[in-house]
């Protein structure tokens, strides 16, 4: 069965589409949180979506260098994905997204805890 996704509200309403296009199980987090998560800390929507078992994916690549956001996917010995680049658009966002489904879904089944960053050419391990 193919893992399910939690999308941080920073990636944009279009980005959770066109994954779900490609046929990705994305939730997005203003589906989920009222207003669209706007008073929700980091650690809380990550530790929500990894009680469900859904797996973070962030553009904010800080995430795992901030000790109370990434406490979530340490004691849940999970996953987290999150974009190098903060400016790419939707279209490449979700590009990347399904250009690298694979190796996603591999760095999931292996399971954590870790951070990877999700790259044009690959994804990479960057936490621990």
């Amino acid at each position: 069965m193919p893992p399910e996704f939690f999308l941080d509200r920073n990636l944009g309403r279009r980005v959770v589409e066109g994954p779900r296009a490609c046929g990705w199980i994305v939730h997005r987090i203003g589906d989920v949180v009222p207003d669209d998560a706007q008073d929700i800390a980091d650690e809380d929507w990550i530790a929500h979506g990894l009680d469900q078992s859904w797996v973070p994916i962030s553009k904010d690549g800080r995430i795992k260098s901030r000790d109370l956001e990434i406490q979530p996917v340490l004691e849940r010995e999970a996953v987290l994905f999150c974009l190098d680049n903060r400016q790419l658009s939707s279209i490449e966002m979700v590009g990347r997204f399904d250009t690298h489904r694979e190796a996603i879904h591999r760095a999931v089944d292996r399971g954590g805890p870790a951070a990877y960053a999700v790259r044009r050419d690959r994804i990479e391990c960057t936490w621990p």
